[in-house]
């Protein structure tokens, strides 16, 4: 099943709770070197700049949502879809 994170990086912290609450290492947060554009495992100036989410690893568990403290991660899944279809026949 595909599930997608939708995760407000406006007010993400970089706490990295959601990362290591993740069951199945979905999450990964880095910032990227300014020159290089290699991966570095750390927060700059307070903030997170990049989540990757893998998909395909996602259980759809919901971990990561609870385990933000800060309340900026949606989790998406096949679901939603589901409703929005039945709301636009209705």
């Amino acid at each position: 099943m595909a599930f997608a994170l939708h995760v407000n990086m406006e007010k993400c912290t970089g706490c990295n709770n959601c990362v290591v609450a993740c069951p199945v290492d979905a999450l990964e947060l880095y910032t990227e070197g300014p020159v290089t554009k290699d991966k570095i495992y750390k927060v700059v100036n307070g903030k997170a700049v990049i989540l990757d989410f893998n998909a395909e690893l996602c259980a759809g568990c919901g971990v990561c949502v609870e385990a933000c403290p800060y309340g900026v991660i949606r989790l998406a899944g096949p679901w939603e879809s589901r409703a929005r279809a039945r709301k636009v026949e209705a």
